[in-house]
């Protein structure tokens, strides 16, 4: 495999031998992937990571530090977010097909494709730009930015990467004959309703989440790792046993991913690298869910200090460690692994990567 074996993250002895939680078992077994930051071979920084490895029937099967530990879900729950219109037949409706679906479910880079997409959605509503309650912020990807000044533009609503889940609650807002301003507040129907689903997926009770407002106005939900992960091995699951909406889901995302991201972004590359086998979705301050497909396991990261430079070799050794990552692995993809620390004059110093150096550069797994 392309990963050396200093790097895997090693199993060790489970922490806790009885139930905990939500009804999970204990892991059967726990991984160390944090991630150091070493220069000159001598550790610099350290980033926690915590994580779950959960099975479509709820089995814990690996944790990382703490795999129940609550933590805003923040974008990675998109995909359910955007259920209450799909399931009711809205989306068909307005004839948006799993390319708007995609968009729905994206924290897209802001590129020219995204915001024409995000623009046609809300025009089929009778909506514009300024009916989204997103604030703008220059495109995620830096094809973005580039497309966007070479335009002699500025960053609108529809660059904000919340743009294609911002349309969709407008046009779930529209189909329940609610009104459009305030589609972002709790009390807001469109809100009940996506708090709904998080609650169904994810099997917790809706007093058992905590409730806040996310980056770009709307609910955000706070809840145990293990039940974001076991939502995403839920999903993976319908889609396969024949449950339509959460197959569209699936589909949409898997069969475009530079729609959920874009140019050079994590989860569109590493979508494309594993050909439909794993869905994923970024969140800010350092959370991912992602599961794999074929064996509807879903897995549910956080960086404890919300770093995005330690968030991706830690998803990289996760589905490494679950056997699910292509061989060879791309480039891009690759040089994420154990990233190379460069000084100003573009010399190596040091390395981004999982695990730790110990005394005589002997690799160790951090304790």
């Amino acid at each position: 495999m392309w990963i050396p074996d200093f790097l895997r993250p090693q199993p060790v002895t489970p922490a806790r031998p009885a139930p905990v939680g939500h009804g999970f078992s204990a892991p059967l077994a726990q991984y160390a992937v944090d991630v150091v930051v070493t220069r000159n071979n001598a550790v610099e920084s350290r980033h926690r990571v915590h994580a779950a490895v959960v099975d479509a029937d709820g089995r814990l099967l690996a944790g990382a530090r703490d795999p129940e530990l609550p933590v805003w879900w923040r974008s990675c729950a998109k995909p359910f977010q955007v259920m209450p219109l799909l399931r009711s037949g809205g989306l068909d409706a307005l004839g948006w097909d799993a390319e708007a679906l995609a968009l729905a479910c994206a924290s897209h880079g802001g590129e020219p494709e995204h915001v024409r997409l995000a623009a046609s959605m809300l025009a089929s509503l009778g909506l514009e730009e300024g009916d989204l309650a997103c604030g703008p912020h220059e495109p995620l990807a830096l094809r973005g930015v580039r497309a966007m000044q070479q335009a002699g533009e500025r960053p609108t609503r529809l660059h904000n990467n919340c743009s294609g889940k911002h349309a969709a609650m407008l046009a779930r807002a529209q189909q329940l004959g609610a009104a459009t301003a305030g589609y972002e507040r709790p009390e807001h129907p469109v809100q009940q309703d996506c708090f709904d689903a998080v609650a169904a997926w994810t099997g917790l009770p809706r007093a058992e989440i905590g409730v806040g407002v996310d980056g770009c106005g709307v609910t955000v939900f706070r809840l145990p790792l293990a039940n974001m992960a076991w939502s995403y091995a839920r999903l993976v699951r319908a889609a396969a046993a024949g449950d339509l909406p959460s197959r569209r889901v699936v589909s949409a995302m898997t069969r475009h991913p530079f729609l959920v991201g874009g140019t050079d972004r994590f989860d569109t590359l590493l979508m494309q690298a594993c050909g439909g086998n794993v869905v994923c979705k970024i969140g800010a301050e350092g959370v991912h869910t992602f599961a794999i497909v074929d064996r509807a396991i879903g897995v549910a990261l956080k960086v404890e200090d919300g770093s995005p430079r330690a968030q991706y070799p830690a998803v990289l050794a996760l589905l490494d460690a679950c056997g699910a990552l292509p061989d060879p692995l791309p480039d891009a993809l690759r040089d994420l692994v154990q990233r190379t620390v460069r000084n100003t004059r573009g010399e190596p110093v040091g390395v981004v990567t999982v695990g730790a150096l110990d005394v005589g550069d002997a690799w160790t797994v951090p304790s």
